[in-house]
């Protein structure tokens, strides 16, 4: 398999991106949090609000090291991590000893720090592969029976991290895809402006609707590829019944990407583009500067992550934007779900105080500790147990809540992808049903030969793939069916 650390472009690239779209939108402190592998420190006495300080004396104990990445896409978490820290020394005597990772080595650096068994004791990880591919080489501990079942269960682990029946981390907090709108225009353009398109075909229509506006009706940015994989986020997975299914259409396990129901990612695109619902220099303007022709009104929809979503309300000003599932009318069973990636925790299989970073992962389950991430960084915390209805009092904010976290939501099939499929398939079909140089049928045909090259290059991971998707199915038939 290729390593997602050597894409040629990659998640970590593609995360990058995340800490300058948030610079851009007038965050500019996010981009003095990146520097590359920051020395660890320890983390400042926790604020006295905050802190249900211990009557008796700090315990002496033992030092763990934890790394971590958030604060490029969710600002504020940062103050949380020290907080959080804090109150657990005061509260255990254990120091966590934390160290903000550039975010170029997410992933590089635990799996080469775990081979030369130096590993840090915790683990931010993202989804999907980028922590299954390290589980898989041994580096991730199992976390089923070291955390409690229901609390495990609790902090909302997703079926991307479990694997033959063992679970490896913890989510933290949301980072799912979602499609904005402006409603004012929706309004001038005689739309609806509470009722965002819930199908294909009425998306079709609010764009020629839009149009009259002489705005553009969806903005995008493909120059630095990356719109690429957050359109085949939204695209694949309401032609999908269950998220195993992208597992096996990635291996060539019993789904072909020949079938129209799964090139439909690439012709509902081509019928976006050819209609000139999308901007005209879509492959010459990067990602973040064509989101923010939504934030600066030239553009009445666009496609963006969740976290970006308050810095697209602050630029629009006011309460105008709306936000809604991508309306795909696919054939699948999770047709018209919204989309949910989320961020979490793992204990490496080399710490020495296991006991400890378990506490710790604990501690952070608290339920104030929970309502702690919202309050810092409006970043969605996604522990069921969280009483968001209770603790958001913006309607605004409840609403998103219900949609992306509350209620039923798909996962984030990217995170699954092989290297290869990304670079040769993914991004090539996308660019060229732009250019018109592929057709749906011609994008299928080149999917499935990406596939089966893969397959041929890769024989090692295809039983793994294989069990991943059968594990996936059977988490996601014991939640949904």
């Amino acid at each position: 398999m290729t390593n997602p650390k050597n894409r040629s472009v990659s998640r970590r690239d593609f995360m990058k991106l995340t800490a300058a779209g948030v610079a851009a939108a007038g965050v500019g402190s996010v981009l003095a949090a990146c520097g590359a592998q920051p020395a660890p420190t320890e983390a400042p006495a926790a604020t006295q609000a905050a802190t249900a300080a211990p009557t008796e004396a700090p315990k002496a104990g033992e030092t763990l090291k934890c790394w971590w990445w958030g604060e490029q896409e969710a600002p504020g978490v940062e103050n949380w991590i020290n907080e959080t820290v804090a109150m657990f020394k005061e509260e255990t005597g254990h120091t966590i000893e934390t160290t903000l990772q550039d975010t170029g080595v997410v992933i590089s650096e635990f799996q080469t720090a775990s081979a030369a068994n130096s590993a840090p004791d915790i683990q931010f990880v993202w989804n999907g592969v980028y922590q299954m591919e390290a589980a898989w080489l041994g580096y991730f501990e199992p976390l089923d029976g070291l955390i409690d079942a229901k609390m495990l269960e609790d902090a909302s682990p997703t079926c991307m991290n479990q694997y033959e029946g063992k679970t490896y981390s913890t989510a933290w907090y949301s980072c799912g895809i979602a499609c904005a709108y402006n409603k004012e225009m929706f309004d001038k353009a005689g739309l609806d402006p509470e009722k965002a398109p819930e199908t294909f075909e009425e998306l079709m229509d609010t764009c020629d609707k839009l149009k009259s506006l002489d705005v553009i009706p969806m903005s995008a940015g493909m120059k630095d590829t990356f719109w690429s994989e957050w359109y085949h986020g939204h695209a694949l997975s309401p032609n999908l019944d269950t998220p195993a299914d992208a597992l096996k259409l990635y291996a060539g396990e019993g789904l072909d990407w020949r079938d129209p129901r799964y090139y439909d990612v690439w012709t509902k695109l081509g019928e976006i583009w050819n209609a000139g619902n999308i901007n005209d220099d879509m492959l010459s303007i990067d990602l973040y500067p064509a989101i923010d022709l939504f934030g600066t009104g030239k553009a009445a929809m666009t496609w963006l992550v969740v976290p970006l979503l308050n810095a697209q309300k602050e630029m629009l000003g006011g309460e105008i934007m709306g936000v809604f599932p991508y309306p795909m009318s696919g054939q699948g069973k999770l047709n018209n779900w919204p989309v949910l990636d989320t961020n979490g925790w793992g204990i490496s299989a080399q710490s020495e105080k296991k006991d400890i970073a378990v506490e710790f992962l604990k501690f952070m389950q608290r339920p104030e500790r929970i309502t702690a991430v919202w309050d810092s960084s409006k970043a969605l915390p996604t522990t069921k147990s969280w009483p968001g209805g209770e603790v958001i009092k913006d309607p605004w904010w409840l609403d998103v809540w219900e949609k992306y976290i509350h209620g039923p939501t798909a996962q984030y099939v990217p995170d699954m992808m092989p290297g290869l499929f990304w670079s040769d398939a993914n991004l090539v079909n996308a660019q060229k049903t732009i250019t018109g140089e592929l057709s749906p049928e011609e994008c299928g045909e080149n999917a499935y030969q990406v596939v089966q090259k893969w397959r041929e290059q890769s024989p090692d991971m295809l039983e793994k793939y294989a069990l991943w998707a059968e594990s996936m199915e059977k988490v996601w038939n014991e939640k949904y069916v």
